[in-house]
């Protein structure tokens, strides 16, 4: 006699904290045992069946398919008489475990024990029996009392079909295609939670795949998956995996060393049959790419969970480890985790619970939960914490003196008469003063602005740092114009309004360019850390100012529009000696070498040496000190220079020159330098 039972098994709710786990599903029934039987357990179609005979307990489920032509034998008690028996049935592990009189099977759990078909050392008919009293019961739902028969079967629902190995290749390769793709424009944050929810699927095919052993690796390209089957005892030990070796990249491979509380299992609860623990090595970054841009080492992040269980605030922390090359000694390793924001954005690195310690060859991450985590590579100045300080205190001792000094000679220079070329120079110097003003009271409150508990007025402050500083890369630029004008244009031709025109250029284009960048996105501009993950009494500092906090936008348009202004005011430079060279008046050596050192500073040549922040060692030491000092005193020197060079004028009444600019007279070969 078959009964059909049409019930469903219903979703695992997981473990709770304290590691207990409960079954998916329970049968229970009497079976007179009168004589010596076994129990049986071999693969059968979609469904769990429980059949019953004098000689064996059959018991069936659908089995990996190299181990369809296989079943398990276990020997049932020689005593005779009612056994009182119970199937549990548990989704998250796929496992089956029979507790038969005061025994208990783990139905298939050590594959080598399995018997070929054809192998039996003889074939009995077997006489269906009934099992009485029978019971059964679903996670959620109530026990429902069946009537007594000799076998029954339990249709599976989708979600409990079996998973196989070939399924879970099938969604790494997809997962892999979909990573390989480029992102559309402006679609990364969805292009990002669009790979992750995918991750996540295959996060739950692989708490479910039918293994062939303990532990299975699956995966051949960007994204690897690794199950780790834990059998829980009463002692639990600690769990250590490594990585195969990797050759060709930053990283060479990891070990992950779990501690033994993940395992504890209470004694009472010995239907937890198995842990299972997942381990994702995924080769890209492209999920887990924040806003800022940040790089983790080698593309690496490694993904640790416990299948169904949260696992946060451990007393033994997780040791995660990565092999890698040498490290450049400008960036600092630090330990992270992979933070989901909530609010729809991509997400963000977040070192909390984390601890990092760095070796020659390898980074240790100890964490106190698990989840996704990377190393990521904090750029860090190849100085001692020493010099930066002394940086800063130069740093912001220049710019006071500079602001104060731009202001005194914005004031000698509008005093003073000069000629109508001559008045064009002055003005265009006390403009690129004013801009130098601007830049270095609103650097020196910058830092300010960002501490105070308003991101309104940071933004503000952000903005107006990015403008003094275009502000002052332009009228640069406008110099450089101002020198081809004099000295290389052969007719010094009179420009109707040239100072408005140059006005307009030089504050209206750094405008128009801060109001493109604020207006694209407000946030482009606000607080901006730069982190300084040098330790310092045991901790690590940040320093915090009102700037771009966009990376992209930094390098494009400041690094790119001082590389232009650079470029073209080196030409103009390089023009001016050429015609010092050529007049060569014996005498005024002096006056030609002050004459080249302020135009230098004029032109903003000694800015190039950022271009040296790229190098290491002392060279580039030596390079920041010598940069610091100079861009911050650069209005201070430009005073100097203007007074020197009316000293030098006084001197030399009968000179011709201006000492303010150099200057071609119109129709004449002689040229005058001032």
């Amino acid at each position: 006699m078959k009964v059909l039972l049409l019930l469903l098994l219903s979703p695992l709710q997981g473990m709770g904290a304290s590691g207990r786990q409960e079954e998916d599903f329970r049968f229970c029934g009497d079976r007179n045992q009168t004589q010596n039987s076994s129990v049986i357990y071999e693969h059968g179609p979609a469904t769990i069946s429980i059949e019953n005979t004098a000689q064996a307990l059959i018991i069936k489920r659908p089995f990996l398919p190299n181990r369809r032509n296989s079943y398990y034998k276990y020997g049932l008690p020689s005593a005779l008489g009612r056994y009182r028996f119970c199937v549990y049935w548990f989704k998250a592990n796929r496992t089956l475990r029979l507790v038969y009189g005061k025994q208990s099977f783990l139905l298939g759990g050590d594959p080598s024990s399995s018997i070929t078909r054809g192998k039996e050392t003889q074939k009995t008919e077997r006489t269906s029996m009934s099992i009485f009293n029978v019971s059964c019961i679903s996670k959620g739902g109530k026990n429902t009392s069946l009537d007594s028969a000799s076998e029954y079967f339990f249709p599976a629902s989708p979600e409990s079909m079996p998973v196989w190995e070939q399924d879970v290749e099938a969604q790494l390769t997809a997962l892999d295609g979909l990573i390989a793709q480029p992102p559309a424009p402006a679609t990364g944050a969805t292009e990002q939670r669009m790979l992750r929810r995918k991750l996540g699927e295959l996060e739950k095919t692989l708490a479910k795949v039918e293994l062939e052993g303990q532990n299975q690796t699956f995966g051949k390209a960007t994204v690897h998956a690794t199950v780790l089957r834990v059998q829980p005892t009463q002692a639990p030990r600690h769990l250590a995996f490594a990585s195969q070796r990797e050759e060709g990249g930053e990283v060479h491979g990891f070990a992950v060393d779990l501690p033994s509380s993940l395992f504890v299992t209470a004694k009472e609860r010995e239907e937890v049959v198995e842990h299972r623990v997942l381990l994702m090595d995924i080769n890209s970054q492209t999920m887990f790419q924040d806003e800022n841009s940040s790089h983790v080492l080698g593309d690496k992040v490694v993904g640790i969970s416990l299948v169904d269980t949260v696992v946060a605030n451990l007393s033994n922390p997780v040791v995660l480890t990565f092999f890698h090359d040498q490290l450049p000694r400008n960036v600092t390793p630090l330990c992270v985790f992979w933070q989901e924001d909530t609010s729809g954005s991509s997400g963000s690195w977040d070192s909390y619970g984390c601890t990092t310690a760095t070796g020659g060859s390898q980074t240790v991450c100890r964490c106190n939960h698990l989840t996704y985590f990377a190393v990521l590579m904090v750029s860090s100045p190849e100085i001692a914490y020493i010099h930066r300080d002394y940086l800063s205190i130069i740093t912001y001792i220049g710019c006071l003196i500079s602001a104060l000094a731009s202001i005194c000679t914005i004031f000698f220079l509008y005093f003073r008469s000069k000629q109508r070329d001559q008045i064009t120079s002055m003005h265009i110097h006390m403009n690129l003063l004013g801009a130098i003003f601007l830049l270095d009271v609103t650097f020196l409150i910058s830092e300010h602005l960002a501490s105070s508990s308003s991101e309104a007025v940071c933004r503000a402050g952000g903005l107006f740092l990015h403008f003094s500083l275009l502000s002052c890369l332009t009228w640069m630029g406008i110099e450089g114009y101002n020198l081809y004008r004099l000295v290389i244009e052969v007719f010094n031709a009179y420009h109707d309004h040239l100072l408005l025109k140059l006005c307009l250029v030089g504050w209206g284009l750094p405008f128009f360019c801060v109001m493109l960048i604020f207006l694209a996105s407000w946030t482009n501009y606000g607080p901006f850390s730069i982190p300084v993950y040098e330790s310092v009494g045991g901790k690590s500092t940040n320093a915090t100012i009102c700037w771009i906090t966009s990376p992209l936008i930094h390098n494009v348009v400041n690094v790119g529009f001082f590389s232009l202004v650079f470029l073209f005011n080196s030409v103009m430079l390089g023009a001016m000696v050429r015609e010092i060279l050529r007049q060569n008046k014996k005498g005024h050596k002096l006056k030609h070498v002050l004459a080249l050192f302020g135009l230098s500073i004029l032109l903003g040549i000694p800015w190039a040496l950022v271009f040296f922040s790229f190098t290491s060692g002392v060279f580039r030491l030596v390079s920041l000190y010598i940069f610091t000092i100079i861009n911050s005193l650069q209005g201070f020197l430009i005073f100097l220079w203007y007074w020197t060079m009316v000293l030098q004028a006084r001197k030399s009444p009968d000179s011709q020159s201006s000492s303010d600019s150099v200057k071609l007279q119109p129709n004449s070969s002689q040229s005058h330098l001032g």
